[in-house]
């Protein structure tokens, strides 16, 4: 029986609308959605130009350093140190530039230690095998008295010469009155996007995750990309750490605890697969935004902060368990 070009297109398209509507990310993406929709009619405050401007702004520092996450997800690693990573660039810059340097000396400083943290990672992991969550968990513990000893243990809120530049890189709105921190997350998401999809490299990250044995006998260098991961993942959380230390003004030796445990939930709760294999850019994005939307309506309803917790483990759970129940449909 032949078949028409019209039945053909309608084909492509009910398949690509499947692919969409199966994905962990639409669900999730539904859920910030109608969370939203929720929140502006139950409370008078949520739906304020001032807490829409908040709420965008803090997405960005899970959201950006998600994104390198959620590469060494993909390859079926993890890594527990950015938060310790982030405070110890943060605190790199701020001495750096405490000490007379200019700005560009300083993001400098704070990105070269972030890839050499990075690096180090890696090499341990792909190298000489080394499990990542004991080489991340003991990296989270080293960067974060790195950071005491680089300051000294004490707050740095003076930046020398270019303390201004700082602060209106981190802490400005120079398009349209967009905060500066939410048009970073957009160009990073486009270029982590890019790179997963339509580069070579982004092949052999989803390669390895999904059977790195066959990576290997197919010719992808493993051990190079999984370093490069590590490398991303710590530049991520550097990045981060230079444009929340421009929006807050200070640093303090304990910015960025406890935060891998948010980056990690929302690559997650976007569709990465702790198993290795799979993951998306924009997956990262939408789960930071609905862990945010979660942080951000516990206080406009009025429920306990420490509830917060709950909220977000049980996110988590529910990804998972929405992910083993379509592996389980798929396997029938």
């Amino acid at each position: 029986m032949a078949i028409t070009l019209d039945q053909t297109i309608a084909h492509k398209q009910h398949s690509l609308l499947s692919r969409i509507v199966n994905t962990q990310t639409f669900w999730v993406l539904c859920a910030v959605i109608l969370a939203c929709i929720y929140l502006s009619f139950a409370t008078d405050s949520f739906a304020t130009t001032k807490n829409l401007y908040n709420i965008t702004r803090n997405v960005t520092f899970v959201a950006i350093i998600a994104l390198g996450m959620t590469l060494v997800i993909i390859t079926g690693g993890i890594d527990l140190s950015v938060g310790s990573v982030l405070c110890l660039c943060s605190m790199v810059l701020g001495v750096t530039m405490h000490a007379g340097y200019g700005i560009e000396i300083g993001i400098a400083a704070a990105i070269a230690t972030a890839l050499i943290i990075g690096a180090f990672n890696g090499v341990l992991i792909a190298y000489l095998g080394f499990p990542p969550f004991v080489v991340t968990l003991g990296m989270l513990s080293i960067a974060r008295s790195l950071a005491m000893v680089a300051s000294g243990n004490t707050v740095v809120f003076q930046f020398g010469p270019d303390h201004d530049k700082l602060l209106a890189l981190g802490g400005g709105a120079w398009v349209f009155g967009i905060a500066n921190p939410v048009l970073y997350m957009v160009v990073l998401a486009l270029i982590t996007g890019f790179v997963l999809r339509w580069t070579r490299f982004g092949r052999h990250v989803f390669a390895i995750g999904g059977n790195e044995h066959a990576a290997t006998l197919t010719g992808v260098p493993v051990k190079p990309i999984k370093v490069a991961v590590y490398m991303i993942s710590a530049l991520s959380a550097g990045i981060a750490g230079i444009i929340q230390t421009g929006w807050l003004g200070a640093i303090t030796t304990n910015i960025g605890a406890g935060l891998e445990l948010q980056v990690i939930a929302a690559a997650v709760i976007g569709g990465a697969n702790l198993a290795g294999g799979i993951g998306t850019a924009f997956g990262a994005i939408v789960g930071a935004a609905l862990i945010e939307v979660i942080r951000n309506s516990l206080g406009l309803l009025g429920i306990n902060a420490f509830w917060q917790g709950t909220f977000i483990g049980g996110a988590i759970i529910l990804a998972v368990l929405f992910d083993r129940i379509r592996n389980f449909r798929q396997s029938e």
